[in-house]
């Protein structure tokens, strides 16, 4: 047995699936869902077949010619912590294979909010998150980005509610006895007042890409081939189209830079606060958190970014999570090439500058492990949301960066859809990219070390800090605060969420806690509305322990999922003394039932490491 990737055990003598066909029975009641899954594959097989599973329960595994029974096994107890248990299923000349399945309560992937935890209490909410690993808490699958599927659904849900996916919608009917066999009973598929919503993704997708969610959901139009949705909240829905109403002009952009838009519709949905993300680019139907929505339009560069994702990331895939810099760092180049067209060059070297601190702050957390300083690095019996960082995206923007500098922007630009042309629909690794950039830029590995860039650790020197005059003023009146000089009205006149959450992040981490205070009083960064804002500030006040702020702390963790706003927070009391500590334990106690299973697994090993 050969894994193809370190997350899956995806053996390399199986054929890769090729196609899913899903029936979903949701019941809210059990926060489950009973379902098959048909998976067609590449070719025929005979003997052992590999799929991952986690939390899982296996009802069935049949041929689904003759639906006789094929023998299965899940493998012993206890399972792998981070790959979930492995289903055998025994083939003979094979070329699809049905499975049975019953998800778990606890599903890694599944989120089921109860009445309260929405903004519309009529009805309850569920949504999924897949990435990176995920997918197989939710049907059986080859759960690695090296196995691009497409896929079809139909969802049995309760007629009061409504159906989203990362698929095209193809329509919402009366349940039919006997469409759901192996799932759930006709008295359950047929029961009164339920309905089937059906849809199908064209296109293959790494299954990390595959997502739902369900709930009172409305929508607004915002352009030709963009709506958004949310609960069906009219102030909710306004708020989000008047964010996003840009994002028409962002996809023509985006096309102008990359080539053409190949999902067809390039849809928003904005979940509830739990959403441990900022933004999730599943093809067709992006995800968002309602942190995005700031009211002057600058969330809109989140967008931007999932947007980036459709060429480079949704096109073209990272094959493992060994190589996911080839998924965000040039996704964040992409972003910030459309933020420049959209928005100015002036944001664009805001978000550099942003970044760049963020990539300094993550070098310096992984100072004990640095192969999480590297583009390419080992991720054996590693998790990935455990080492999720900064690096992927802005080292890789970094490398990507300076390339563009040693080449011209043009003949960048000409490379860069070169590239997304000869490998769209593909999941790719680091070597092939190297290769692909030697063959099409003659010597470039002469002028710029890329191995030192791929495989060496840290920030390399030829990277770049932005140089703008709007980033040397505010890193300027930063480095001041320390002899305590506070911005003046006039100084802080012109500036947004952006230059505030900068500014932030470049103050000295060691200041009184006079300081701290005296800034709120003066400009009331604790009470932003902005959360990029506030929790900078809070980090801030935490490390400077000002305690005056700790209601404000943790009113925050309890009221957002959003991990970019959990893990600083968490991480900053855990490292505290013991009043600190004693907060961190008793707020997560009391806040982990309202995040997604993934932020509460990363926060619970944020807990054990340092408490």
């Amino acid at each position: 047995m050969a894994p193809i990737d370190p997350h899956s055990h995806t053996d390399s003598t199986n054929p890769l699936t090729t196609h899913i066909s899903l029936t979903l029975y949701l019941s809210f009641p059990s926060h489950t869902l009973h379902g098959t899954a048909l998976l067609t594959l590449a070719s025929p097989h005979s003997g052992p077949f590999h799929l991952d599973t986690r939390s899982l329960s296996i009802t069935a595994a049949l041929n689904p010619t003759t639906l006789t029974p094929l023998p299965f096994s899940l493998s012993s107890a206890p399972p792998d912590p981070i790959k979930g248990a492995r289903l055998t299923v025994e083939l003979d000349g094979n070329d699809s294979v049905l499975v049975g399945f019953v998800t778990a309560k606890e599903a890694s992937a599944i989120q089921w909010l109860e009445r309260e935890q929405t903004a519309k209490v009529s009805a309850g909410f569920v949504y999924t998150q897949c990435q990176a690993i995920h997918c197989r808490s939710i049907f059986p699958c080859q759960d690695t980005p090296a196995a691009r599927v497409r896929y079809d659904a139909r969802v049995n849900v309760p007629k009061q509610v409504a159906v989203v996916m990362s698929a095209r919608h193809v329509g919402r009917r009366d349940p039919v006895a006997g469409e759901a066999t192996y799932a759930c009973d006709d008295s359950l598929w047929c029961a009164e007042n339920r309905v089937v919503e059906e849809f199908v993704m064209e296109q293959p997708i790494p299954p990390y890409l595959f997502a739902f969610a369900v709930g009172d959901i409305g929508y607004r139009e915002v352009g030709p081939r963009t709506r958004v949705y949310a609960e069906s909240v009219p102030s909710l829905l306004d708020a989000a189209a008047k964010e996003f109403e840009g994002t028409e002009d962002m996809i023509r952009q985006g096309e102008a830079l990359f080539g053409p838009y190949d999902w067809e519709r390039f849809d928003l949905l904005v979940l509830p606060p739990s959403f441990p993300y900022g933004g999730m680019e599943n093809p067709r139907m992006v995800f968002l958190t309602p942190t995005v929505i700031k009211g002057d339009a600058s969330g809109a560069q989140v967008v931007a970014h999932e947007l980036a994702h459709s060429w480079t990331g949704n096109l073209i895939t990272n094959k493992t999570n060994e190589h996911f810099w080839l998924n965000e760092g040039f996704t964040t180049y992409a972003e910030r090439r459309i933020v420049e067209a959209v928005q100015g060059e002036d944001i664009a070297a805001l978000n550099v500058g942003i970044g760049w601190r963020g990539l300094v702050a993550d070098v310096e957390r992984f100072k004990d492990n640095l192969e999480f300083t590297k583009l390419r690095n080992k991720q054996d019996g590693v998790d990935p949301d455990d080492v999720y960082s900064q690096v992927p995206y802005e080292k890789g923007f970094q490398f990507l960066w300076r390339i563009e500098r040693q080449i011209g922007r043009p003949a960048f630009d000409e490379f860069l859809k070169k590239y997304i042309a000869t490998f769209k629909f593909q999941s790719i690794d680091t070597e092939t990219f190297l290769s692909f950039l030697k063959t099409n830029v003659p010597g470039i590995e002469k002028e710029i070390d890329l191995e030192l860039w791929t495989e060496g650790t840290g920030i390399p020197p030829d990277a770049l800090e932005p140089v703008s005059d709007i980033y040397s003023v505010i890193v300027s009146l930063a480095t001041k605060f320390k002899d305590g000089t506070i911005p003046s009205e006039d100084d802080i006149a012109d500036w947004r969420g952006q230059e505030w959450e900068l500014y932030l992040e470049n103050l000295p981490k060691s200041v009184e806690a006079s300081q701290i205070l005296a800034l709120d009083e003066r400009y009331h960064l604790a009470e932003s509305k902005d959360y990029e804002v506030k929790v900078a500030f809070l980090q801030l006040a935490i490390s400077a322990r000002c305690r005056n702020f700790y209601g404000e702390v943790e009113k925050t963790l309890k009221e957002v999922g959003r991990m970019k706003y959990l893990r600083p927070l968490y991480t900053a009391l855990a490292q505290g003394p013991e009043e600190e500590k004693i907060l961190a334990e008793r707020v997560f106690s009391e806040a982990r039932s309202l995040y997604h299973p993934i932020a509460r697994g990363v926060i619970e090993s944020i807990l054990t490491k340092h408490l």
